[in-house]
């Protein structure tokens, strides 16, 4: 059986470690790797955008990281239940043009009894920015 500790029930110690695997795995900007913390089945709202399974979720994240070049996320615990967590966040990258962005949102995540995320709904907001303005590098 397929498992990604920790597991729920979350702790605030454990919340938080959940919150930082994922800040790492987007970071790596490695679809693949990303796509291991979800459910095969993992249902998604990105903006606009509704992603189903791991397969869905590569697709979509290898067409976001050949957009937005040098992207850097961070990410911040705002609460938790037992298997439930919800997150702000913030991340810089730039387009293919050169013009750099911060983008705002925040996370609802559900896990599975496995540890692995089986919907996450994400509000997302982009502001432009000069490059001189960035602030995670």
């Amino acid at each position: 059986m397929e498992q990604k500790h920790p597991l729920p029930p979350f702790t605030l110690e454990t919340a938080l470690e959940k919150i930082q695997l994922a800040e790492d795995a987007w970071n790596s900007r490695d679809p693949e790797r990303v796509s291991k913390a979800y459910t095969v089945n993992s249902e998604w709202r990105n903006r606009s955008e509704f992603i189903n399974g791991r397969e869905q979720i590569v697709a979509f994240l290898t067409g976001k990281w050949h957009k937005e070049l040098d992207y850097k996320l961070k990410k911040e615990y705002w609460a938790h239940t037992d298997n439930r967590i919800a997150v702000r966040f913030v991340y810089e990258y730039k387009n293919q043009q050169g013009k750099w962005f911060r983008a705002y949102g925040n996370e609802n995540w559900e896990f599975d009894e496995n540890g692995l995320m089986a919907r996450r709904f994400a509000s997302i907001n982009d502001l432009e920015i000069e490059e001189k303005d960035r602030q995670l590098k």
